[in-house]
């Protein structure tokens, strides 16, 4: 059984991974991170899951529920790179996701950009976890999302993005 606080040696690497200190913290990804948010919408047309990462324990704030994300690859647009991680991280293939916005959190040598998606029209998508970073990928009820522990950036967010849903 493979160590749960020691990241595996098969993951995958690009030249965006590494640690940017910014004032008393870090952030992981050189030229900052993006991550995606996939929204299913119900017969009415309403928000109603979405897809979440429960991290891998080894992982930066392990435990805590997020969304599939990461560091960008040099000259990686974030929407490009939100969607690489996703389907890296959570088996959801691009051509399945519908980009409506993005939510861009600045620090001053940091950037992080949520990807806010709808499923794209004649796709369903079945979120699973693709490789170890993380413990579980799954459709999450909006209303379930309080019982959840969330990565700390992600559950201050929320409140923003969801109002980017409609």
């Amino acid at each position: 059984m493979p160590n749960a606080t020691v990241p595996p040696t098969d993951l995958h690497r690009h030249g965006g991974d590494g640690w940017v200190t910014c004032g008393d913290h870090r952030h992981w990804g050189l030229f900052g991170a993006a991550g995606l948010l996939l929204v299913r919408r119900d017969a009415d047309g309403a928000p109603s899951d979405v897809v979440l990462q429960h991290r891998a324990l080894w992982s930066h704030m392990g435990g805590t529920w997020g969304i599939p994300g990461g560091a960008l690859a040099p000259d990686e647009k974030p929407a490009a790179g939100a969607l690489r991680e996703a389907a890296e991280e959570a088996a959801i293939d691009p051509a399945a996701v519908h980009v409506v916005g993005t939510h861009v959190l600045e620090h001053p040598a940091w950037t992080y950009t949520t990807v806010v998606a709808d499923v794209a029209p004649g796709y369903r998508i079945e979120p699973r976890a693709a490789d170890p970073e993380s413990l579980e990928v799954r459709w999450v009820a909006l209303a379930d999302l309080g019982s959840l522990t969330l990565l700390p950036a992600f559950g201050e967010a929320l409140p923003r993005l969801l109002t980017m849903l409609g």
